[in-house]
């Protein structure tokens, strides 16, 4: 037994009240040495009448480790625990003081303790997030509805997009298209910037409490959120509070002031006067645009200010949460407040953060419900997009990444393919658009939020910025209408069955390294999806239990031969099959 690759501490997602009344632990092991893991647990005032031994489950596996979990119901909500592992040879039990060889008889001494389940420590993303399919929109990109309130020297929609041009895209334009929204089956929008400020990105904001002009006004996005509601899709907006924008009216006044403004203490100084010195300003920015001042929301005045923005956005326009840009370089206890703020204005508001590694330390409940998932993307991109790893390996940093959260936060977590910061999916797939439809089909089946990036879902392609920000086709004869086809059947099969959203999931290895094969269960539905990530067609036998399965995508019945199902799949193809009773 590897005891130095054993590991458990009681907190954080190894030990958490995953609702009011369960508690998650998990313990990792190295990956196939230990062959059982059983979870002694009981109320540390009353062991010899509450303690029971529970069996642990392998949840997830990775190159290195597996993790196992158990799950309880303390009945006076504490529990004190160890754990009993097993490696077919040798049994050694875990307490929190070490490994010791005899079964514990004195539980008051040296075990792990959850002292008490206090409801408001439990971590609880909004219940309607885990149900979400998103589609992001780029608001200048994506129709224009208004003609009258376009930038001065707009161009004409669909052309060449560059880091400053301005196509005319609007508030307007996206409620003139909300049907198609409809149409499509996502049921949630996240907009990137709306308000007042100087670029088509709008990440350098002038005015945090207007709408920019050239989308419209404040009463356009009142009558947008409200015309979304009507057809129940949330609405997510941008909040750049980690820096402002150049022509932000504090930071105004401090170029014309200096020192005698007001406003010193808003931002971060490092020498005056304020200016650039071989590309670096003398003050604290987002990277290094000068652009873009760097916000110090330690400041008793800015915090506040910021605050009234996050609450003003909710209760006068009614939406439906906030996604946090560079939310990693704001400090902590801002965000404390901050999610005490919303909360107040919305309870069931959702608080998303960008932040692209571990993120841990601002998801323990008292910060974000969730971060963009690029680890998540990262897996997929190597996988589909770039052919840099295998299905082994796919699977393992799929499950490192499950193992990583308490599951709350995994079925809550913002899972995209792409956005305005990176490369198109279409193009990085180098145009093959069914390699483009396995990874949605993997985002689409899996835990946690689909996003879908505006056009991805009609075959539109772009490298990097500014190339990923092109205008939204709105012409069918070149859009590739087969492709929105995929898209809505397939957020049709997330939304029509649970098991694809929340249910339990088990990678099955294969001989094939390029054929992925994983199950999706619940106690109503088990599905089992089979993507072939080659250029080649390939014969798949998966094992099975039940006799008679049906492929939902074809509606093939299929009846399993001596407890095997024998499926054969087309190059980047995939199939979605169906017990039946």
């Amino acid at each position: 037994m590897n005891y130095e690759a054993i590991y458990h501490r009681s907190q954080l997602n190894w030990a958490y009240a995953y609702d009011k009344q369960t508690l998650h632990i998990r313990l990792r092991s190295k990956k196939n040495d230990l062959t059982e893991v059983t979870l002694h647990s009981g109320d540390k005032y009353g062991w010899d009448h509450t303690n029971a031994s529970t069996p642990m489950k392998k949840l997830a596996s990775d190159q290195l480790f597996d993790y196992w979990q158990g799950e309880i119901q303390p009945q006076y909500k504490r529990t004190v625990y160890y754990f009993e592992l097993h490696d077919g040879t040798e049994t050694i039990f875990l307490l929190e003081k070490g490994f010791v060889e005899q079964q514990p008889d004195r539980i008051y001494e040296g075990l792990f303790d959850f002292p008490y389940l206090n409801p408001i420590d439990v971590m609880t993303p909004p219940e309607w997030v885990k149900d979400a399919v998103f589609y992001q929109i780029f608001p200048e990109r994506f129709a224009n509805g208004d003609p009258s309130n376009d930038p001065e020297g707009v161009l004409p929609w669909g052309g060449v997009p560059t880091p400053t041009n301005f196509f005319g895209g609007d508030l307007q334009g996206v409620i003139d298209h909300l049907d198609y929204l409809s149409e499509l089956g996502i049921n949630a929008i996240y907009f990137t910037p709306v308000f007042e400020a100087t670029t088509n990105h709008k990440y350098d904001t002038r005015d945090y409490f207007k709408v920019d002009p050239h989308f419209g006004t404040n009463e356009t996005l009142k009558q947008l959120v409200d015309a979304c509601h009507d057809r129940g899709i949330r609405v997510l907006l941008d909040a750049v509070f980690n820096h402002s924008g150049k022509t932000f009216e504090p930071f105004v006044d401090l170029l014309a002031n200096g020192p005698d403004s007001p406003y010193k203490d808003w931002f971060h100084i490092r020498q005056w006067p304020l200016e650039v010195k071989d590309g670096i300003p003398t003050y604290e920015t987002f990277a290094f645009e000068p652009i873009m001042p760097k916000l110090n929301t330690e400041n008793q005045a800015v915090k506040e200010y910021l605050l009234n923005v996050a609450k003003f956005w909710i209760d006068e326009i009614g939406i439906d949460g906030w996604r946090l840009d560079v939310a990693n370089e704001v400090d902590h206890q801002f965000w404390r407040e901050f999610r005490t703020t919303v909360k107040s204005a919305n309870p069931e508001a959702y608080i998303l953060g960008e932040i692209m590694h571990d993120s841990m330390p601002w998801l323990q409940g008292d910060q974000f419900d969730a971060v963009m998932n690029y680890p998540f993307t990262n897996a997929l991109l190597n996988f589909f997009a770039h052919g840099k790893i295998n299905t082994d390996e796919f699977a393992s940093a799929i499950q490192a990444q499950i193992s990583s959260y308490p599951l709350q936060i995994t079925e809550a977590s913002f899972n995209l393919m792409g956005s305005h910061d990176t490369t198109r999916l279409l193009t990085l797939c180098n145009g093959n658009k069914e390699r483009l439809k396995l990874a949605y089909l993997f985002e689409l089946t899996f835990y946690g939020v689909p996003c879908i990036y505006y056009g991805d879902e009609i075959g539109m392609d772009g490298g990097h910025d500014p190339l990923n920000r092109k205008c939204m086709e709105w012409d069918p004869n070149k859009q590739d209408l087969e492709l929105l086809a995929f898209f809505q059947n397939s957020i049709k099969l997330r939304k029509q069955y649970d098991a694809l959203r929340t249910g339990e999931l088990r990678f099955i290895p294969q001989d094939n390294k390029q054929l992925l094969v994983y199950e999706r269960w619940n106690e109503v539905d088990s599905f089992i999806i089979i993507i072939n990530n080659s250029e080649e067609p390939t014969h798949c036998s998966v094992a099975v239990e039940q006799e008679q399965w049906i492929d939902i995508v074809n509606d093939q019945t299929l009846t399993a031969t001596s407890k095997e199902v024998h499926i054969e799949i087309a190059a980047y193809n995939y199939r979605i099959i169906k017990s039946l009773p």
